[in-house]
């Protein structure tokens, strides 16, 4: 089985110990510009992640939880087939070509205030 792959930014997490449940690939720290819409912030931090199959569900709800609760962040990752996008108390799951399960993603980002551009799950 595949494993998930994802970016987590560790300031969208108000608790920072999902980090040891997850396998870091790659860790970069991004100067955020205007165009990010995120003015609180002027850097973060994007760990690249990797997560067991039998672990998968479980991390999203964790994550899911431990969102910042003041700015609207979500995280996403996938196998190549399946995907998640995880909003704080919400997560969305769709297969691959499933172009109805991705817009209910992007439009409760959207509705969110999340702008379009960062919605661009796989």
């Amino acid at each position: 089985m595949a494993k998930y792959k994802g970016v987590i930014i560790e300031e969208s997490l108000e608790n920072k110990d999902i980090l040891k449940k997850v396998k870091i690939v790659s860790t970069k720290i991004e100067e955020v510009t205007d165009e990010h819409q995120t003015p609180w912030l002027s850097q973060w931090t994007l760990h690249t992640i990797e997560i067991e199959p039998e672990k998968v569900d479980e991390i999203a709800r964790q994550i899911s939880k431990n969102l910042e609760r003041e700015h609207d962040w979500y995280a996403d990752f996938n196998d190549g087939e399946n995907f998640y996008v995880i909003f704080r108390d919400k997560i969305f799951t769709y297969k691959k070509g499933d172009k109805e399960g991705k817009q209910k993603a992007v439009d409760y980002g959207l509705s969110l205030g999340i702008p379009d551009y960062q919605l661009d799950f796989p």
